[in-house]
């Protein structure tokens, strides 16, 4: 009786000492302060065209009251009604089980001509990793302790270098599909990703719409600790930004 609860008693302390080596007791850094856009830079060429475009033209005919206004406009993710998500599969106590992520600490700017849709310009996306939460806390401290290591990285972020796939214009109420190429940085790796992107035009001052793409923790070296009863991580991850943008 003695040795099993001596037994029972080094296996605890081993298992605290193992749980605490996975940052699984360990509070996570908060978050340095609510989130905010880095400001776009307008591409300065596309900016004077436009504006030289709109003296060249002949007085405007009056457009209908729903129609979209011209001219390149900056709009801003805010966090109000957006959300950053990611999704993979695991095994948990072996049973398949889809992993959920959430924070709706995302921001970012895009400059749009509703009438000119060839003059969009994409700002940087920022995502603060600090605030992503899913069902469960000691999966939350692995995730930003150890994978993600949020102390030291705590914003992921995502610069586009090209739009593609866009019509010419789109009017209020439209939706349309297209793909937004850049460099998406986790931790301090950089690797290129391709968002498919569904938007709507809810009016003049507004769009809202959904971001997806798929990445591989491989390529980002985001390693899952080996914790008892979780096992087959899948290396894909699903990654989703559902986002409202408003006109500064």
């Amino acid at each position: 009786m003695i040795r099993r609860v001596i037994v029972t008693g080094i296996m605890a302390v081993f298992m605290l000492l193992f749980v605490s080596a996975c940052g699984l007791l360990q509070e996570p850094e908060e978050a340095s302060g609510t989130i905010e856009a880095i400001p776009l830079e307008l591409d300065s060429a596309t900016t004077e065209a436009v504006a030289t475009e709109a003296v060249a033209e002949e007085p405007a005919v009056e457009e209908p009251a729903d129609a979209a206004g011209s001219g390149l406009v900056v709009f801003t993710i805010s966090p109000e009604g957006s959300e950053v998500r990611f999704e993979l599969d695991e095994d948990l106590r072996g049973l398949r089980n889809t992993v959920i992520g959430t924070t709706d600490q995302v921001a970012g700017e895009l400059a749009v001509d509703f009438n000119d849709l060839s003059t969009v310009q994409a700002g940087v996306i920022r995502v603060n990793m600090r605030t992503l939460a899913t069902d469960n806390n000691f999966r939350n401290r692995a995730i930003q302790n150890n994978i993600l290591e949020t102390g030291a990285y705590e914003f992921i972020t995502f610069t586009p270098t090209a739009v593609n796939g866009l019509p010419d214009s789109v009017s209020e109420g439209e939706t349309v599909n297209f793909t937004i190429v850049g460099d998406l940085t986790i931790r301090d790796t950089t690797a290129e990703a391709t968002f498919d992107v569904v938007a709507t035009v809810d009016s003049a001052t507004q769009f809202s719409g959904t971001a997806s793409t798929v990445v591989l923790r491989g390529d980002y070296g985001l390693n899952i600790p080996s914790v008892p009863n979780v096992a087959n991580v899948e290396d894909e991850v699903e990654l989703y930004i559902d986002f409202v943008a408003t006109a500064s």
